[in-house]
Order: structure tokens, then sequence, then C-alpha cells
């Protein structure tokens, strides 16, 4: 349950919709009811939590998140996945509807999904559906049934049970989803750019960034638009990792295309030229560029062109990442890709954001109040206001930790983060004013697509 009796979380570093100041937070029932001035609210019989200069910011909302459970469950699970989530600060995430059998293709793979996860879920759950070649008709049951858009994949997904979509599928589900006024989010590579680049495989990183050119992405996010010109759909293009697509970005909403873009922590904090012979735990699709495009995709989010930071965890056991300490080839081509970070992001990105002279305001509108407004959560999540979910994180932005696999809650001790220092420490977590305890029960809950969702627009 909640706070028993209305609660007050205080704090001289509030991070608030307006900006950063001193403030008192009234809790009541799992909501926030009131923010006022630090210090002005009469306590009485209610709980106090003060937490000096620890600052306070809204949960974050991470809505690419990959849990794979149930079929893949020894890769990750609701459980695990969710502790991580918690952890990191992250008080709601939307699940990925592949790496699972069954996928969330279908309103009874949507219900597998739920019924897994009931009673696993340490912090707010929310699901995709999928869009895959012939279940253009599975898609209205699913928009109805709540999940909160359809993802499609324009390459190849790495799994055989969610295959991916040719051009006239494509047309066919954005056609569907503008009828029905659903969000498509879109894995854009070109598999035509990526047959044609160099197949090396090996241990050397810069092979494997050979064989995913950046001119996959812009190809594929170039027939991504012009399909959403076509149909009216609006569309989110997922973990962009080559700042060559944001031309083509600012061009089409110029013209009134709807369409929002996000980017990841490990494209923001990692770099080709960094990543060790073999280290495949830094292996992902698209791939993590290098250093000056690293740079490129800091000043598109600084100029608002990414509406979300979010951590596309996708983890696996560590033998299908093939690394060299677990008895790997550390074989790029080979190994799995995806990243494990969902207990990560959070410090990653404030410790380049704080190195580069961004705020913890900034950090939150990138990781909290836009991936809420992407999903339609809005007035619900991503916020420190009356009426929002007292969904919270006491953040010590000053805390220096060195990261050590072992001891991260997601399944599997594999991350490219392992060894690093990172600055900003999570201390603590609400989750609807009931602090987040490993000792105690899952309260998490299950959350479907506000029926008056609106679109989300970028900058």
């Amino acid at each position: 349950m909640p706070f028993s009796q209305p609660a007050v979380i205080r704090s001289r570093r509030a991070v608030l919709p307006d900006g950063e100041r001193p403030a008192d937070v009234l809790i009541r029932d799992g909501r926030i009811e009131q923010v006022a001035a630090h210090g002005s609210l009469v306590v009485g019989d209610r709980e106090l939590v003060d937490l000096g200069d620890t600052a306070l910011l809204p949960g974050l909302v991470d809505t690419h998140v990959h849990v794979n459970e149930p079929g893949r469950t020894e890769w990750e699970g609701f459980a695990t996945a969710t502790r991580a989530a918690a952890a990191g600060g992250v008080t709601t995430i939307i699940d990925m509807p592949l790496n699972s059998i069954p996928p969330t293709t279908t309103v009874e793979g949507l219900a597998v999904k739920r019924k897994t996860a009931e009673g696993q879920a340490w912090v707010d759950l929310g699901f995709w559906g999928g869009a895959v070649p012939g279940n253009v008709a599975d898609l209205e049951p699913l928009h109805r049934a709540g999940v909160f858009g359809f993802k499609s994949f324009l390459a190849p997904s790495g799994v055989d049970e969610f295959p991916h979509v040719e051009a006239a599928d494509l047309e066919a589900a954005l056609a569907e989803q503008a009828r029905i006024g659903a969000l498509a989010i879109i894995h854009a590579e070109d598999p035509a750019v990526l047959a044609a680049a160099p197949q090396q495989p090996g241990v050397h990183y810069r092979d494997f960034l050979a064989s995913r050119p950046a001119g996959a992405e812009t190809a594929a996010v170039a027939q991504l638009l012009d399909t959403a010109r076509r149909t009216g759909a609006r569309v989110h293009v997922l973990h962009v990792s080559s700042a060559a697509v944001l031309p083509l970005l600012r061009t089409a909403r110029a013209e009134g295309v709807r369409v929002t873009a996000e980017t990841c922590p490990h494209y923001l904090t990692l770099a080709a030229e960094q990543v060790p012979d073999g280290d495949t735990a830094f292996k992902c699709c698209p791939p993590i560029r290098d250093e000056a495009n690293r740079d490129a995709l800091w000043e598109a989010l600084a100029d608002g062109e990414f509406i979300a930071v979010v951590s596309d965890h996708s983890p696996s056991t560590p033998d299908l990442k093939l690394l060299p300490e677990y008895g790997g080839s550390g074989d790029f081509a080979a190994a799995w890709g995806g990243i494990a970070s969902l207990q990560l992001g959070l410090p990653a990105i404030w410790t380049e954001a704080r190195r580069r002279g961004h705020a913890l305001s900034d950090v939150v509108r990138w990781m909290s109040a836009g991936p809420a407004e992407l999903v339609g959560l809005t007035g619900t999540k991503g916020a420190i206001a009356a009426g929002c979910d007292a969904d919270l994180i006491a953040f010590d932005p000053d805390g220096e930790f060195a990261v050590h696999a072992g001891e991260l809650h997601h399944r599997n001790p594999v991350t490219p983060y392992a060894g690093r220092t990172l600055t900003g420490a999570v201390r603590t977590t609400w989750l609807r004013g009931r602090a987040v305890d490993a000792g105690a029960e899952p309260f998490g809950r299950q959350l479907t697509r506000p029926a008056d969702s609106r679109p989300a627009t970028a900058s």
C-alpha cells in the first residue's frame, strides 16, 4: 500500500516541470496531491522524508525494454528486469513485442504475456504490439486491448518468430495504424544496404561496424518517411545511432509528417574507438558509432530533436554473446546483438550530460517527461506535478560508483559499462508513493494505452 497517512517528501533540489527548485511534495493514496514551497507544508502526523540536498526526480519512463519472458526467460524476465529498472530509478517500462515466445502479435499472445507478468513486476508495466507480415487484421484488436503501439523491423530482427516487413507489408501496416490512430515504432535499417556491406567475421569491432553502415539507417528512414507521407501514419524511429538521419527527420517534420525519434544511452556515452577487441558486450544493432557521430547526437538532443532517451535493454545469456571470459570466440559477427543497461541508463547519461554542461532538468525531460509523452502517459507519469502518480527518485547527483556486472539486478552479468565509474546514484525509488524494497513483494501494475492519448510532438 502507499503511505498509510499523507506523506511529504522534501528536497532542496526537486526537478519540477518548470525547473529545479526547493519543494515539498505531498502524497496521498499513491498520487501527488500538491507541490509546495520548501518547508511550507505542516507535517503533523504525516510521514516526512527530508532528502536535504539529495535531488528529487520523477521516476524514469523507459519505453524500450526487451523482457523476453515467456520463451526466453533465461535471457531476462519480468522479475529481474523490473527489479533492475527500480534500482536504476525507472518506474515505468513498456515491453517490446519480440524475443518472447509467443511474440505480442496477436491478442492471444498479449494475454500470455500479461498472465506471465502477474505478480512479478517491481515497476509499472505496459506492452507494445508487433506489426509483422500477415497480421494486419490483428492490429485493431491489439489496439483495443491496450497496447501502446506497434513495432516493426525493416531488416531481419534476429528471431524467426518476428519477421521483418517488406515495402508492401509496411504500407499496409501503416495504413491500418493511421486508420485506427495507433503509433508505429520502427527499427530502421535497410536490408539491401546491409547485404551489400562487407561481412568480415572476427574480434575487431571495426569490421562489425563496417557491416552495419550509417547508410542502412538513412535508406530505411527515407523509406519509412515516404510511406508515412502517403499513409498519414504517426511514426517513431527507434534507437537512432547515426546522426546522418537527422536532416531527413527535420525535413519530414517541416512538411507535416508526424515523426518522432529516440536515441539510447550507449550511443551517447560509448564510442567505437573505445570498444576492445572481442568485447561483444558492446554489440548492438544499429551499432555504436564513432566519437564525432556521438557529438552530433548530443547536439541534436540538446536541440530537442529526440523525444526520448531510452535503454533498448536487450540482454541474452553470456554464451550467446560469445564473450571470451565465458569461453566464447569474441566474434562480433556471430554474437547476439543487444546492450544490457536498464539499471545504468540514468547514471550513464548524467555522467556525460553533466560533463557537457547539461542540468538534471534536461535529463528528466529526455528520460522521463519525453517518453511519457511518446506513449500518452503525460499527466500520469513523467513529472512531479499534482495529479501524477507519486513515482519518484531520490538521486545523489554527486555519488560515484564503479560498475560491477555481477552486482546488477538484471539476470545475466553482462554489460558494456562493467569496470566504468559512473556519477549519480539512485538512493530510493518510490512507486506510487511506496518505496520499492527488494525484501518486500512486487507491487507494479500493468498499464494500458490511455483511450484519449494524443500524438506526441517533437520540436
